[in-house]
């Protein structure tokens, strides 16, 4: 039977859990999650759960968040002006915005804390610093 080394094409189906317990992603109803084995794709600390399976096998794999999503960087949160952000831009906290560096990178950033006077938005991954599980199944194999 066909074992995943690094370089194989896979495929699985997954659901990823918080510590809480509340699924924070799953393929369930989707086609299976596709991707090369090592290829830094996904998260390192589920990229190394795969070499060894077999199709068919599943597994329940704890991932720290320093191979998730790293730890949440204080230095990531940004004070804003609230007069320098338009009126028609929406800012309730848990708002998904798009902020321009100086050099013109575009990153994801999260309203989270609003007042009077600034909005607080975070550029951190919004699962940083939080330790995952998942629950995979591998479903194919494409050997390198």
């Amino acid at each position: 039977m066909t074992q995943v080394k690094t370089g194989d094409t896979v495929r699985i189906h997954y659901t990823g859990t918080l510590e809480t317990g509340e699924t924070f992603d799953t393929s369930s109803g989707r086609d299976p999650l596709e991707f090369v084995v090592g290829s830094g794709q996904i998260i390192p600390g589920l990229d190394k759960a795969l070499p060894g399976m077999a199709i068919g096998e599943s597994k329940t794999v704890a991932v720290p968040c320093a191979e998730a999503y790293g730890e949440s960087n204080p230095e990531a949160r940004q004070d804003v002006p609230r007069d320098s952000i338009p009126a028609e831009i929406p800012v309730d906290p848990g708002t998904q915005l798009q902020m321009q560096t100086q050099t013109g990178q575009v990153i994801p950033v999260t309203v989270v804390e609003v007042t009077d006077e600034v909005v607080i938005l975070d550029a951190n991954h919004p699962l940083a610093g939080k330790d995952l599980t998942f629950q995979i199944e591998l479903v194919d194999v494409i050997a390198a």
